[in-house]
């Protein structure tokens, strides 16, 4: 049903058979169809009335056979009762004293309530009077009625209910139509007297016993409540209870120890009031000095060695402006050799930076802005080019050449076991025939001071065109000079610059 509070059809047949003194019969009558679509025939009867209906199920047969009576019944019906206003007219059923409470804070004036309940005088007579217990039985007691007293500044309302709460929403609803169209009164500064007033407020809402408690504590003064006598019959019991504070006492009768407490309390409490007020010290303010910084993060030379985006985001940090705000503005190049374009901005001021990747790009970016904003780099030069070199360096696959060591000669150039057999191939091609033979690859580990081996027949010849290619000078030949013998000459030799526009060749450079 939409409205979960509406009465079911049901439920008001119930009240239309409970007002004519009848009681309503529902009979079920048939099933029919399937188990998964079955329908329900119900017959209702009320008095002398029947009335039938079918449901996808017997609730919902009974509730169609029971709109059906309430519409085609001639039997009398009921008068319907109006629903329940909202005695507050307040959506979401707030209380008047809720509602005053907050009136009452806007205006700057607590709402005190006190009850005004008449004490009840006790009736001994009444106990012996055994002429009227007849007449008792049959006499109605009155209802007790509760009265409320509420004051909202200078303003006072009563208010009486059945119930003590009652009687304090009462008040409350007279307190709100008085004040809800006068002005809410400006604050003045308090002087001595509304002070003392706004004292006396507070200690309206106290109880006596806590209100005896405070004025002991602030004098120091013990306090002690002693019930000293106990007297009547169990079931009219008078209680006599003494409270000391100090060098005052006073004593309260009551039929209840509670009852008997309070009203020593309130004696006493009389005679605490007559005292002179204790004089005001006033607490000596503390103040506290702030830390130094230790750390001047405005320096120009601070933080030198961190990562330059930490570095201008503590330097922001400290100066309390605007962190760094980093954008980037290209991506571009190839897919493996991409470049990235960073900017950053500080206040009005904006700097660029580049790199391989994102992250770079933004340290780029940070350092040329610290740089800009007069602060050391962070790293020193050398530094940098270390790093750029290595980032520099070709990351593809190396040629063929090995790493020269500490006992390689100068200007020799060690050839890969690719180019090796590239030009093993060349060999037997271009110059076969001859006593010239390329080095193996085990020798081409070795740290080796030529490109060829020759032939033991022609040792002679290659060690001088050895020292030739490497000096421009043979010792060897000028030995074998002077002994008047010259040198075998070898099987058609290659010329190093033959040599060399080979290498050349195979290696894809310009000589």
């Amino acid at each position: 049903m939409a409205n979960p509070k509406e009465k079911t059809p049901m439920c008001l047949v119930n009240e239309l058979a409970r007002f004519n003194s009848i009681q309503p019969q529902y009979k079920l009558l048939s099933e029919s169809g399937p188990a998964h679509s079955k329908m329900f025939s119900v017959q209702l009867s009320l008095g002398e009335q029947t009335w039938e209906s079918e449901g996808s199920s017997i609730k919902k047969a009974q509730q169609a056979v029971a709109s059906k009576a309430l519409t085609e019944s001639t039997l009398p019906k009921p008068v319907q009762k109006p629903p329940k206003s909202n005695v507050n007219n307040n959506p979401g059923s707030i209380t008047p004293t809720v509602e005053l409470n907050g009136l009452a804070m806007k205006r700057g004036e607590p709402a005190i309530y006190r009850p005004l309940d008449p004490k009840p005088f006790p009736n001994y007579r009444a106990n012996y009077n055994f002429r009227g217990m007849y007449n008792q039985r049959y006499h109605c007691p009155m209802p007790k009625i509760f009265y409320v007293q509420l004051t909202v500044g200078n303003n006072e309302f009563f208010g009486e209910g059945k119930t003590r709460q009652a009687a304090r929403h009462n008040a409350a609803m007279k307190a709100l139509q008085a004040l809800q169209n006068e002005p809410i009164p400006e604050k003045s500064p308090q002087n001595g007297e509304s002070g003392k007033e706004m004292d006396d407020d507070k200690d309206a809402n106290k109880s006596e016993i806590s209100l005896v408690f405070e004025i002991a504590l602030k004098r120091n003064m013990p306090v002690s409540f002693e019930v000293i006598k106990e007297s009547g019959p169990p079931h009219m019991k008078s209680f006599v209870t003494r409270v000391s504070v100090g060098e005052f006492s006073a004593e309260g009768e009551g039929n209840s120890k509670k009852l008997s407490k309070k009203r020593a309390a309130t004696t006493v409490l009389q005679e605490l009031k007559k005292l002179p007020p204790l004089p005001v010290v006033e607490k000596p303010k503390l103040f506290f000095k702030k830390r130094p910084k230790t750390i001047v993060k405005a320096g120009p030379e601070y933080g030198q060695g961190m990562n330059p985006i930490s570095r201008l985001a503590q330097i922001q940090q400290a100066k309390k402006e605007k962190e760094p705000d980093y954008v980037l503005l290209s991506e571009r190049g190839m897919p493996r050799r991409r470049e990235f374009v960073m900017q950053v901005k500080v206040g009005t001021e904006v700097a660029t930076g580049t790199g391989p990747n994102k992250k770079i790009a933004k340290k780029n970016a940070a350092e040329a802005m610290l740089l800009q904003l007069g602060y050391k780099a962070s790293t020193s030069l050398q530094e940098q080019l270390d790093k750029t070199g290595e980032s520099k360096g070709w990351s593809g696959p190396k040629a063929g050449f090995p790493e020269p060591t500490n006992n390689t000669p100068k200007g020799i150039l060690h050839l890969s076991p690719d180019v090796y057999q590239e030009m093993e191939a060349s060999r037997h091609r271009v110059i076969s025939g001859t006593t010239l033979g390329y080095l193996s690859s085990k020798d081409m580990n070795q740290p080796s001071s030529s490109f060829f081996s020759i032939s033991p027949t022609s040792n002679s010849s290659a060690t001088v065109a050895r020292e030739l290619l490497m000096n421009g000078t043979s010792p060897t030949a000028e030995a074998i000079g002077l002994k008047g013998s010259s040198p075998t000459p070898p099987c058609s030799p290659v010329q190093p610059s033959k040599q060399l526009e080979y290498l050349a060749r195979i290696q894809g450079f310009q000589v």
